[in-house]
């Protein structure tokens, strides 16, 4: 790292010499960053550090030159404040696999490329059951999965549980697994499990099952009905197309249901329950019904003449979010076990944080305080501080107010450094996959780390004034060289908030 690159971040150069306890140093580029315990000379010319890893685990003892230089961050931490290093060290979990079906494409791959190139997936839906609607924008996914499952198994499907198989099979590929399955690919069935967010499910499938009954009688109804419904069905489909036994759980917490089932994922890891999670978010809900639902509470978009501008996030003439369907799912799993089986690593699924409002069911709370201490909270169970965050993946719906909380307390968390950190809204390009969201959003952040580029917010063209974000806009940007955590955000309806963080490897 060049002196240059270290003084232009949150680190400077100290010499061996001028170090105290509680400062923060990389003595190893590649290494974790340590917090000095203790310094005593041993030599004129050398000196003994008692160092303790920032994120919990035994001391160290390094004897360096006094005059070497070292990268030390501009932020300090209290060693009292450290987990115990007598304490067992808790699993880490990290991120070995992704996919992703959503309006930028049926894949990982078309899914990056489009939020790269800052393409909108947002177009005007087509049909006589959209006739009259005042709101008539989607973004429907590039795909038909239907069309990409054998037609039984699609039969007995509803749509969400669909994207959530073929974005499952493909995370599990990416992880250098086997698609017969946990005995195929070498896993304890026993020791695996799933763990996927959605809001509704499949709900719409009740809607078309009473639109059948009223038209054709009960003979027509399909025996499928039943189990389609269910918001389960997802985890249930991925469950048993992969042979995982171990635990297969749905979150439902609105927007936020995709990232909580992120997060549970990784405290069933920690906790010891199982070692690979098949995790993420699935939604499919541009019905009429729904797009009726939310143009009534005039929560979405008007803009049916200019569908690629109309999700916007932080724009000042944002007017609504767009309705998105998809899925993203990542394969979280124990470093010791992806490391024992050979896997590659993304990056270290570090930690998360829930919070409650308590405050209205559709409405954010104005300033933020339940935003602030979800993101505070997943940067505590990270092992993290403010001064850490590289880089935000923002929740950013478009909306007036929603986007405005968010800021609130973005700005709260990092304080005069919030210029520091940029921004970015993937929604302006996917608009708002609902339960989906916090899945695809993730596998996004993942690949910001992997790649060091944060992509462009699409239809944030003049951003708000007064909001204080560094929004990326126009072409994607370097991710900032110091700092090592990413965080991606989802609130929902009902105050619901959650936050991953994620490391560089």
């Amino acid at each position: 790292m060049s002196e240059e690159s270290v003084m232009g971040g949150k680190c400077v150069l100290l010499t061996t010499s001028e170090l105290v306890p509680g400062d923060v140093i990389a003595t190893d580029p590649d290494g974790p960053w340590l917090v000095v315990v203790r310094t005593a000379p041993v030599t004129e010319t050398k000196t003994r550090l008692q160092l303790r890893p920032l994120t919990g685990g035994p001391d160290l003892e390094r004897v360096l030159p006094r005059y070497e230089r070292q990268v030390v961050r501009t932020t300090r931490v209290d060693p009292a404040d450290l987990p115990d290093p007598a304490a067992p060290r808790r699993r880490r979990v990290v991120v070995t696999g992704l996919g992703a079906v959503s309006p930028l494409g049926g894949d990982v791959p078309g899914l990056w490329q489009g939020l790269l190139e800052g393409r909108s997936g947002v177009s005007v839906v087509e049909g006589p059951d959209f006739d009259g609607l005042p709101v008539r924008l989607a973004a429907r996914a590039a795909v038909d999965p239907a069309d990409l499952l054998p037609r039984p198994l699609a039969r007995r499907m509803n749509r969400s549980a669909q994207f959530a198989l073929l974005a499952a099979r493909e995370a599990w590929r990416d992880a250098g697994l086997d698609l017969s399955g946990t005995v195929a690919s070498g896993l304890r069935p026993a020791r695996t499990g799933v763990s996927m967010g959605t809001i509704i499910g499949g709900a719409p499938v009740m809607v078309e099952s009473r639109l059948t009954l009223i038209a054709r009688g009960p003979r027509a109804v399909s025996p499928y009905t039943s189990p389609m419904t269910v918001p389960s069905a997802s985890a249930a489909q991925i469950s048993k197309d992969l042979d995982i036994r171990g635990e297969a759980r749905t979150f439902v917490s609105a927007c936020a249901s995709g990232t909580e089932a992120i997060g549970q994922a990784i405290d069933a890891i920690r906790a010891g329950r199982v070692d690979l999670v098949v995790a993420g978010g699935t939604e499919a809900v541009i019905t009429p019904e729904i797009l009726a639902a939310f143009a009534a509470m005039r929560a979405v978009s008007t803009r049916n003449d200019q569908p690629g501008a109309a999700s916007r996030p932080f724009d000042a003439e944002r007017d609504g979010f767009v309705l998105g369907e998809g899925a993203g799912v990542l394969i979280l799993e124990d470093e010791e076990h992806a490391r024992a089986r050979g896997a590659r690593i993304y990056c270290e699924a570090a930690g998360w944080g829930l919070s409650a409002d308590a405050f209205h069911m559709a409405a954010p709370e104005p300033e933020g305080r339940g935003v602030e201490a979800a993101l505070r909270a997943a940067l505590a169970d990270a092992g993290a501080t403010p001064a850490d965050v590289a880089h935000v993946n923002a929740h950013a719906t478009a909306t007036v107010d929603g986007d405005r909380t968010e800021a609130r307390a973005l700005c709260r968390l990092f304080g005069s450094h919030t210029r520091d950190i940029p921004v970015t809204a993937n929604k302006g390009a996917l608009g708002h996959l609902q339960g989906g969201a916090g899945g695809v959003e993730a596998v996004a952040t993942v690949l910001t780390l992997r790649d060091g580029l944060i992509p462009p917010t699409v239809g944030c063209d003049h951003p708000e004034e007064g909001l204080g974000l560094d929004v990326v806009r126009g072409t994607p940007r370097p991710l900032p060289p110091c700092g090592d955590i990413a965080l991606s955000n989802s609130f929902g309806f009902g105050g619901h908030n959650a936050v991953l963080a994620f490391r560089r490897p």
